[in-house]
């Protein structure tokens, strides 16, 4: 599923593009929990979480994500920007909750990491 798809899909904000609209994961993993994103180990996913901080994308950056979306309208601030602008990662926001966030994107084609 590409960013533009996610985009619309949701009515989502792109808040931080650091790929082509046309970059494209296969999978998605929801989480608020920090420690279950660090299990995973997986390519070309997307992380669904509603945990708005600065350590959300630290967690991202070490387990090699770079595409996070912010559901429930969680604000981004601008520290968390420029920790993402440093590690190249995109951040989108919707106003979804993570579970109808979650089912839209499943249903379009997006799959689970399990």
């Amino acid at each position: 599923m590409e960013i533009k798809e996610i985009v619309s899909l949701l009515d989502a904000k792109v808040v931080l593009l650091n790929h082509d609209m046309d970059y494209s994961v296969g999978y998605g993993f929801a989480s608020d929990l920090m420690s279950d994103v660090l299990t995973l180990d997986a390519n070309e996913l997307l992380l669904i979480t509603g945990l708005c901080n600065v350590q959300t994308l630290r967690t991202a950056e070490m387990a090699n994500i770079d595409l996070i979306l912010f559901v429930r309208n969680k604000e981004v601030n601008e520290q968390m920007i420029e920790l993402a602008q440093e590690n190249g990662a995109t951040i989108l926001q919707c106003s979804y909750s993570m579970f109808k966030s979650v089912g839209m994107l499943y249903t379009k084609g997006l799959k689970p990491v399990f």
